[in-house]
């Protein structure tokens, strides 16, 4: 009975339905037409109020390949991301360029008022992230950054349960995820080269562990971390594009946030491992165990696992996995776009992910430095 109170306790909360007019149109643009940005446009086209009406890329013909190869219709072309803002056409933008342009593109969007949707990773550095913050900060415009597993069901349970009290205090969290093999080059190089992505799987999917702990427990501030990175796999002779490979393909980080939590973290694009090992949560009163994926993309390998006691006897709540009826990625451009058209409150805040990028750059640069670092923030 106690157990079935619990599972009680952690149903799904009935959702309104949104009024939207959907007669008022939010006029799109698309800075960068590589792989990401299928997935923008394909969302885009879902939403019967929104129009895209600029397409912008650096290499010459990209853009209207794509707009040709995606059914885009009618738009106007641009050669990079200034030009197309400059234009005026647009009400808002998706930046999905590499992660080494991603501050410059943002920002200047921001500067001329426009509401943008930030690809993952936020940028590369924490001082990108700060200056992304402060023009998120004077700009008329909606930021909001792309971390479409916040909108699983099963992200939210487990932020329910994390946040119900069920497991006391948490103390400390161990997360990450990982590939047996699964460094991103099926689309070009441009995610394994520094001078394109900055960074690696840090980066690329340790972003979405980060995003999944740290909104589970209320974004705490990052104090410290010690980090640790290596690139044997990316380097190894016998990896067909080892000889541009200029990235991590592992990382791992102990960083210690405000509240006296401790977070254990690793990462991994390529390992001799099917798994670093699942998320845990480990409370005062009870911890929670998130299954791992085989390959890891921000998602929940299966039931949520709730150790604790009741009246006196050492219990497992076994939360079932929620299926998911509509895609992540189309709820996350949806929400974007009702942020923008209403009350301008975005889904994914900047003065989140800046947590979420210090910890990144931070193990970054505590794994070069070879010592442990603090983590210093100014006032946005």
């Amino acid at each position: 009975m106690a157990e079935a109170s619990i599972l009680d306790a952690f149903k799904n909360k009935v959702v309104e339905k949104i009024e939207r007019d959907l007669t008022k149109k939010v006029k799109v643009g698309i800075i960068g037409t590589g792989w990401i940005a299928e997935a923008h446009v394909k969302a885009y086209q879902k939403c019967p109020d929104v129009e895209i009406v600029a397409l912008a890329d650096l290499i010459p013909g990209k853009a209207e390949a794509f707009c040709e190869r995606y059914n885009v219709g009618k738009v106007a072309f641009f050669k990079n991301h200034k030009e197309l803002v400059d234009s005026g056409l647009c009400d808002a933008v998706s930046v999905c360029t590499y992660n080494a342009t991603h501050a410059e593109c943002t920002i200047y969007a921001l500067e001329h008022g426009l509401s943008v949707l930030l690809e993952k990773p936020m940028c590369v550095t924490t001082e990108e992230a700060v200056a992304i913050c402060r023009a998120d900060k004077a700009s008329k415009g909606v930021l909001s950054i792309g971390f479409q597993p916040r909108f699983d069901e099963n992200m939210k349970m487990l932020k329910r349960i994390v946040q119900s009290g069920e497991l006391g205090k948490i103390y400390y969290i161990q997360t990450g995820g990982g590939r047996r093999r699964g460094i991103p080059t099926p689309f070009g190089t441009s995610f394994i080269q520094k001078e394109t992505a900055g960074i690696g799987a840090l980066g690329d999917i340790g972003c979405y562990s980060l995003d999944m702990v740290l909104n589970s427990i209320g974004y705490p501030k990052p104090l410290t971390v010690s980090g640790y990175k290596s690139d044997f796999f990316g380097k190894d002779p016998a990896y067909e594009h080892h000889d541009v490979f200029s990235v991590d393909d592992f990382a791992a980080g102990f960083i210690r946030l405000e509240g006296g939590i401790i977070l254990d973290f690793r990462i991994a694009w390529a390992m001799n491992l099917d798994t670093p090992g699942d998320t845990i949560f480990m409370g005062t009163k009870g911890s929670v165990r998130v299954p791992s994926t085989e390959c890891w993309n921000g998602s929940i390998g299966g039931p949520l696992v709730i150790y604790h006691e009741i009246a006196g006897e050492q219990i497992e709540t076994v939360i079932p996995k929620k299926r998911m009826d509509e895609d992540c990625f189309d709820i996350k451009i949806r929400s974007f776009i009702d942020a923008v058209k209403g009350n301008g409150e975005p889904p994914v805040p900047s003065s989140q992910i800046l947590y979420n990028q210090a910890i990144i750059d931070g193990i970054a640069r505590s794994a070069e430095l070879g010592h442990e670092i603090e983590i210093e923030l100014p006032e946005i």
